[in-house]
């Protein structure tokens, strides 16, 4: 008997044990958002530091943007005009007037001649490298043209230095391609050659570009023009792979018709000269160095 009221009271204590946790349970989600507020104090905190170099550099670059030197407004992180403009700007919340026009103030002498400086820096720099590019270039064609001495086929070749590279442009006279036609003629053969082991050690990537004259005759051959002077161009570029001359992932070929004329139609030379083929060593300079190759290379 007295087992059994044991037993009983036993199971009325687990009971109520089950019946107190279920009131508590609150304690686990309030301990939750503690947390989370805890974690977005933290962050908020973190927010509010100011790291001086990052800070000077947006301020100054702020300042240029307005056309004066910036300066410090006391400690509320905010940004002013060297005249003391009150259209402060608070760059912790990134908000604040523009002002309605630039400012035209003087500039800080001490900055401004800093600037000048760097961009004088940097153009020397610029035209440095295209200068050293350029005597590259012109040695490339120095050796071009020594070889196509030897073979007797320089009449064939033109040269220039241009915004890309090193064009060497071939005359597409009779001896090297027959009228209308793209099967590149023996002679044509020999100048390639004697441009080729020129440009079999080089980095560069090489584009051949084929033109034909502005002539109004119609191609018996082709559609047009324009599948003239593409099959030329790609004539071109299977020979120096076939000949084991350029890898083929540094080729490229494209055709422009009778659209980049040398000499304009009434030029007695515009029906020779006009009709070519254009091999063109890619300069690898960046676009604004390669704009000031054609001053530095000077006349070729």
């Amino acid at each position: 008997m007295s087992n059994h009221k044991a037993g009983r009271g036993k199971k009325h204590g687990g009971a109520h044990e089950e019946e107190h946790e279920n009131h508590e349970r609150w304690l686990v989600t309030y301990a939750d958002m503690l947390t989370l507020l805890m974690v977005l104090f933290v962050v908020l905190f973190a927010m509010s530091s100011v790291d001086a170099k990052k800070f000077t550099a947006l301020r100054d670059g702020l300042a240029k943007g307005f056309g004066a030197p910036a300066i410090m407004s006391g400690t509320n992180n905010s940004v002013q005009t060297a005249g003391g403009s009150q259209s402060a700007i608070d760059v912790a919340a990134g908000v604040g007037e523009m002002p309605d026009k630039p400012q035209t103030q003087a500039q800080d002498p001490a900055l401004q001649k800093a600037v000048q400086d760097a961009d004088r820096a940097r153009q020397q720099r610029m035209q440095a490298n295209a200068q050293q590019e350029a005597q590259n270039l012109d040695e490339i064609r120095k050796q071009i043209l020594e070889a196509a001495k030897q073979q007797g086929v320089e009449g064939q070749l033109r040269f220039t230095i241009d915004e890309r590279g090193l064009v060497v442009t071939v005359v597409t006279s009779e001896v090297v391609f027959a009228g209308d036609r793209a099967e590149l003629l023996p002679p044509g053969q020999k100048i390639l050659d004697a441009v080729a082991p020129a440009l079999t050690p080089l980095p560069n990537h090489i584009e051949v570009d084929g033109h034909t004259n502005q002539l109004p005759v119609p191609t018996r051959y082709y559609p047009s023009a324009w599948e003239l002077s593409t099959a030329r161009a790609s004539t071109v570029v299977r020979y120096l792979i076939d000949k084991g001359h350029v890898p083929a992932e540094r080729m490229f070929a494209a055709g422009f018709a009778g659209q980049k004329p040398l000499y304009p139609p009434n030029d007695p030379k515009a029906p020779e000269l006009n009709r070519r083929v254009e091999i063109i060593v890619l300069s690898t300079l960046p676009p604004a160095e390669r704009a000031l190759l054609p001053s530095a290379a000077g006349p070729v």
